[in-house]
């Protein structure tokens, strides 16, 4: 797949897929903001199932998305931390995926969080109680050791499960809600 973006630099921007990981990679959707692989202005993030109730994507804002020079705007590290959390019980299939809408997030601006440099955002569920999740996700720099790393920006949330009458009446195939292979939408 080509990167949807470039750095001025010239290196990729954007999603970093990482093919070893193929197996657990979640399903997106066309037109979400965060992960909608044809959404024109979104990010097309990609996350992975790394853990039970934990998700991991691999990504590298790109400079567009900047407020500061070389500092990315906090709506944009707050979206990306958003889908983290709300991915977090999800699960890898898209016919059962389980499906939340964040009532609260919280989030903690530790540090700037650098565009045009490769992140790493998780999203772990902290407590499950059904209908209500609590969860806790956060961004670092991907090349630090993930023992010992310290979040540049941490959020905690809320989460509600999506209403029945709501998934019932929400066609799947019309959202292009599917695992794409290479994160990729002509695959």
């Amino acid at each position: 797949m080509k990167p949807p973006f470039t750095a001025s630099n010239g290196t990729p921007a954007g999603p970093m897929m990482r093919p070893e990981l193929r197996s657990i990679l979640q399903p997106n959707s066309l037109h979400c903001f965060v992960c909608g692989l044809n959404n024109p202005y979104g990010l097309k993030a990609c996350f992975y199932q790394t853990g039970e109730n934990e998700v991991t994507a691999w990504y590298t804002i790109p400079e567009q998305y900047q407020s500061y020079p070389g500092m990315a705007h906090g709506g944009i590290v707050a979206s990306l931390l958003d889908e983290a959390v709300g991915r977090s019980v999800m699960g890898i299939d898209p016919a059962t995926a389980r499906l939340l809408f964040t009532a609260r997030l919280t989030v903690k601006y530790r540090q700037h969080v650098p565009v045009g440099v490769p992140l790493r955002f998780v999203g772990r569920a902290l407590k499950d109680r059904g209908r209500v999740v609590t969860a806790w996700g956060g961004v670092f720099l991907a090349e630090e050791d993930p023992a010992t790393a310290q979040p540049l920006a941490e959020a905690e949330s809320m989460l509600l499960a999506v209403p029945e009458e709501e998934l019932a009446e929400m066609d799947a195939g019309a959202l292009g809600w599917k695992v794409y292979p290479h994160c990729d939408p002509e695959e």
